[in-house]
């Protein structure tokens, strides 16, 4: 009999933007002697309103979360494509958690109830469930090292914790104020590694990301995401969201990690 595996590394793939704390650690070729004009470059401002961001961002145990995508595929005569995507996370610190993936090419739904979680496919109706029982912190890092996930929004639960590190930057600066929809943000430029990102934060005592642009630096054609973060921090789902109900006519299948995850023609 064909055995049936969830083919997890295409499970969020029109969702991820890259992820900026995966990627800080500076090149083992980087030159010493680009330390100090790169130390000259970073606005401890900037610097400090990331770390504001992220303690505020901490703070918050139970909220609901989306984000509207925009990114680019580049072909190999350099022409790019623009596609789109989606998500909706409902969250209940500290281990649970619902996320919702839509684009054009695929669905896809995770949830977490602080004992296993359970990623299913809507379109083949297939679910995979696996335990755990750590942070949804940890988990996103799980799914992301065993099972080639990559969570959306995965950087909102980086932020403001000590694996967010801040002190890699080649520049940061402060780019003045701007809307995003109806919030005034303060505007703010980052670059590190291969990336520049751009963050927009809510002025004021309520300092939330509402828009994220990154550019990638490693491709001469520079493909660049944007996402808009919308935010409910006072939600009203209930706790019947973080347990999983197979569908009717829902097939359970083996959840493969990333190492073991062949193909069985047999």
């Amino acid at each position: 009999m064909k055995r049936r595996a969830l083919c997890i590394a295409i499970l969020t793939a029109a969702l991820a933007a890259p992820r900026l704390y995966a990627q800080t650690a500076a090149p083992a070729s980087a030159p010493m002697a680009a330390s100090s004009s790169a130390a000259q470059a970073v606005d401890p401002a900037a610097v400090d309103a990331l770390k504001k961001m992220g303690t505020y961002l901490q703070s918050l145990k139970r909220f609901s979360v989306s984000t509207e995508l925009t990114g680019e595929r580049v072909l190999e005569d350099g022409q790019k494509l623009q596609h789109s995507a989606s998500a909706d996370l409902d969250v209940d610190r500290p281990n649970r958690i619902r996320a919702v993936m839509t684009s054009a090419r695929s669905d896809r739904e995770i949830v977490y109830d602080g004992k296993s979680v359970t990623l299913y496919t809507p379109a083949q109706r297939y679910y995979s469930t696996v335990a755990f029982d750590g942070t949804v912190g940890a988990l996103i890092d799980r799914l992301h090292e065993h099972y080639g996930v990559e969570f959306p929004l995965a950087d909102l639960f980086v932020w403001g914790t000590p694996a967010a590190p801040v002190d890699q930057f080649e520049s940061a600066m402060f780019a003045g104020e701007d809307y995003v929809e109806n919030d005034l943000c303060e505007h703010y430029a980052f670059r590190q590694k291969d990336l520049d990102w751009q963050i927009w934060i809510t002025a004021g005592a309520h300092p939330l990301p509402r828009k994220l642009v990154i550019t990638r630096r490693d491709d001469d054609a520079r493909p660049q995401s944007v996402s808009i973060i919308n935010w409910t921090t006072r939600p009203d789902f209930k706790d019947a969201i973080f347990t999983f109900k197979p569908p009717s006519g829902a097939k359970k299948i083996e959840f493969v990690p990333v190492a073991t995850n062949t193909t069985n023609k047999g």
